[in-house]
């Protein structure tokens, strides 16, 4: 269980290091928002929340500061117009790319100082929680 407490500290640093590839007007809330919409498409704001695990007035302050800044776009759903979706914009898959390119690369950097044998742990620590 240490051994993944270890590993949870180390990947939550990740996770805030790649945030920071994001422009500094984008707080790590943000970024996740971007990361997290940018992997479901374009979906209602409620379905966001659902899938950030946080209130939907939360996905609404967080989208105004956003799509103020051009990285996310508001819609309506074509089947219901009082369906407010959300969307990355292109700026805002730039940046998401970037975050990415960054996540994979500290992840890359920290399994290739693990042992062979950690990293196996590391990687049956990781099934073992998805499951």
């Amino acid at each position: 269980m240490a051994a993944l407490d270890g590993l949870t500290v180390v990947l939550v640093g990740i996770a805030w290091e790649c945030a920071h590839a994001a422009p500094p007007e984008v707080s790590f809330p943000q970024s996740r928002l971007l990361l997290v919409l940018d992997r479901l498409g374009r979906v209602p704001s409620s379905q966001l929340a659902t899938a950030m695990g946080v209130n939907a007035s939360s996905v609404t302050r967080l989208a105004d500061r956003l799509q103020a800044l051009g990285y996310v776009a508001r819609g309506r759903s074509p089947g219901n117009r009082s369906v407010v979706t959300l969307e990355v914009t292109e700026a805002g898959h730039e940046i998401v790319a970037r975050m990415l390119e960054r996540r994979h690369a500290a992840l890359g950097t920290l399994l290739d100082k693990l042992p062979p044998a950690q990293r196996q742990a590391a990687a049956e620590a990781a099934r073992d929680r998805k499951s």
